[in-house]
């Protein structure tokens, strides 16, 4: 399953870093939702979409997860790992990263994020 999950990141990923937000935000159940470190919860798909538009916008660019482990439950999986990209800071463009844990509900051979959080 480990293998599945990596396979969906790496096309989150791309829908990303293409700025393809539409299909970005396809990667979400009608309930999704993304907890930003420190930030306001988003709740739905088209909000969710909305969210990572404004970070590319900003500059942010080259995501990528890399899953670590994942802890499969019925039809809800748990996927944790690392993420990297790069964004404005001090003195120009920098790299961030940092740990993330996703909540995902598994529909026949589809995933769906129910719940996205990272630090």
């Amino acid at each position: 399953m480990t293998a599945h999950v990596q396979a969906a990141a790496d096309r989150w990923d791309e829908a990303f870093n293409n700025g393809d937000t539409d299909k970005l935000a396809t990667f979400y159940s009608a309930e999704g939702r993304v907890l930003p470190a420190g930030g306001t919860p988003v709740d739905g798909p088209s909000a969710i979409g909305a969210f990572f538009a404004d970070l590319r916008a900003k500059g942010f660019d080259g995501h990528k997860i890399t899953v670590q482990s994942v802890l499969e439950r019925d039809t809800v999986l748990v996927a944790s790992g690392t993420w990297a990209l790069t964004g404005p800071g001090e003195g120009g463009q920098q790299q961030y990263s940092g740990n993330w844990v996703n909540v995902i509900e598994r529909q026949g051979d589809d995933l769906r994020i129910l719940l996205h959080s990272w630090n």
